[in-house]
């Protein structure tokens, strides 16, 4: 414990050799538990260089008065590939569901002209939100980001994220519904 105090303590002070360190000592362990999550090489990577990213720009977060660094690093990997696997399966949903409500190939002309005019009329109402709700729409459904990663990006609470995303998201489907009447 006092060892990882101290190494914690050199890479708060911004020794580059201290993050080696400990990334040779832990990152294996945290590429296995994210590739063990992810199930994707690639993923497990990038989420192994965002938790060593994480704790060279928030080392002073760590507390060892309540869990060993291993232990830290551990629950930031969970943490960071469950968001991965979660943005994952979100985007994959919606691609699955514009798959879906895509014309198929042969689909008569009424259809694909219903299509276009209900996508104009979506790009219409999304133009029409405010600007606020607008860009948590675009955040959570077009980036595929979670309520609390649009609020971190945007610089507001999860609960005003959900909030502005509910309403735009009211305020969509009811211009869709008088588009399609």
């Amino acid at each position: 414990a006092t060892r990882e105090r101290r190494l914690v303590a050199r890479i708060v002070a911004g020794d580059e050799t201290a993050l080696a360190a400990a990334y040779d000592t832990w990152s294996p362990f945290v590429y296995t538990l994210a590739l063990r999550i992810c199930r994707d090489r690639a993923v497990a990577e990038d989420v192994t260089q965002e938790v060593f990213l994480h704790l060279w720009e928030k080392a002073d977060a760590f507390d060892a008065d309540r869990s060993g660094l291993r232990t830290w690093l551990g629950m930031l990997t969970h943490r960071r590939s469950v968001d991965r696997v979660r943005r994952e399966e979100a985007r994959r949903r919606r691609e699955d569901r514009d798959h879906r409500r895509s014309p198929v190939a042969g689909a008569d002309v009424e259809d694909r002209a219903l299509g276009a005019v209900t996508a104009q009329e979506l790009g219409r109402a999304l133009t029409a939100l405010p600007a606020e709700q607008r860009a948590c729409v675009e955040l959570a459904y077009f980036e595929g980001r979670t309520f609390k990663e649009v609020a971190e990006a945007l610089g507001i609470p999860e609960g005003t994220a959900k909030s502005r995303i509910r309403l735009a998201l009211a305020k969509l489907a009811d211009a869709l519904e008088r588009t399609t009447r």
